[in-house]
């Protein structure tokens, strides 16, 4: 198996989950093709890797499994704050998203928004569009190229898991973002992983806003 990481804190299950089912070679490839959202969906597009969990503003063209990143009325990473116009350069979905919900200033995802957002000054971009639909917003989905049921079935395997996440990988991501050990207790909890029809829903939606008003896809 050939993945494509993002070292988000959000996927943090499912690469704890892998580390039981991939060899030391698939490890190390693991490894090798790690970046932020943007890159990791271009090496998926080059077909560098054969899956990985891709911006839902792409995932449209290619095969995908019932595993992704969603988040019922809030998220917390994913935010707008006031300021100049900014997209933030790791992300293709999220900026989007801001485009489509009519907002203005900058965007910030991952773990500079989960800091940022402590001041109470931003929007958090699934609170907003759960405002507007009623639906939680799907940011990614797990997607493949080659080797469909083995990635389908990794991909059911991992949704019926129930993997715990030891104190101590929690307590070095803290440490890496500037946060506390309940921080990220409490955001792991706002997002949930299998996209059910409320999910499916909601990003049908999505991309129909984004190709009709604002011409992207």
């Amino acid at each position: 198996m050939i993945i494509g990481k993002i070292d988000y804190i959000n996927l943090l299950p499912f690469y704890m989950f892998l580390k039981k089912r991939l060899s030391s070679q698939e490890k190390r490839a693991l490894e090798y093709y790690k970046g932020v959202p943007r890159s990791v969906n271009r090496l998926f597009m080059k077909q560098k890797v054969e899956a990985a969990v891709i911006s839902s503003i792409l995932s449209k063209k290619y095969t995908c499994s019932d595993f992704g990143i969603a988040a019922n009325k809030k998220v917390l990473s994913v935010i707008v704050c006031p300021g100049a116009e900014k997209e933030d350069s790791a992300s293709n979905t999220s900026n989007i998203l801001k485009k489509v919900l009519g907002l203005s200033g900058e965007v910030l995802i991952g773990d500079a928004a989960l800091v940022r957002q402590k001041r109470g000054d931003c929007i958090d971009l699934a609170q907003k569009w759960y405002e507007k639909t009623g639906l939680p917003f799907v940011f990614a989905r797990f997607c493949y190229q080659k080797n469909a049921p083995l990635y389908k079935k990794l991909s059911q395997d991992f949704l019926r898991s129930h993997n715990k996440i030891p104190y101590y990988i929690l307590k070095k991501y803290a440490k890496r973002s500037n946060l506390s050990y309940s921080d990220i207790k409490e955001y792991l909890q706002l997002i949930h992983y299998k996209l059910g029809i409320k999910e499916k829903r909601s990003l049908k939606k999505f991309l129909i806003f984004a190709k009709k008003y604002h011409g992207i896809l």
